[in-house]
């Protein structure tokens, strides 16, 4: 089954110098397993190729329902030096929840 990320979570970003920072929160706590399971760091560098150009980290906060991705060297540098139009990727989260997931698991999807 494909399904879109905006569907099941819910994100928000900004920045720390060079380093992007998307926190990605499901929905439904039913939708927390999936999280872990299918946004992983090897899919999050790979959607952000030629934007996150060092390391991807990922942090679990199961409490929340959240996953908290850095992507390293993704700014240009930083809000005072890039000249990025977004240089303290408050856009990141849009482009995260832009991505489509293929998940074994049938669900339903509350909208």
């Amino acid at each position: 089954m494909k399904i879109r990320l905006i569907d099941i979570a819910h994100a928000r970003s900004g920045d720390k110098g060079d380093t992007g920072n998307v926190g990605v929160i499901a929905r439904r706590e039913e939708y927390y397993p999936l999280l872990t399971k299918y946004l992983t760091v090897e899919r999050v560098k790979k959607h952000f190729i030629g934007i996150a150009l060092g390391a991807v980290e990922r942090f679990e906060l199961p409490n929340l329902w959240a996953l908290n991705f850095l992507l390293h060297e993704s700014l240009g540098g930083g809000g005072t030096k890039s000249l990025k139009n977004d240089a303290q990727g408050k856009t990141l989260s849009s482009a995260m929840l832009r991505m489509e997931l293929e998940i074994e698991e049938q669900i339903s999807i509350a909208r």
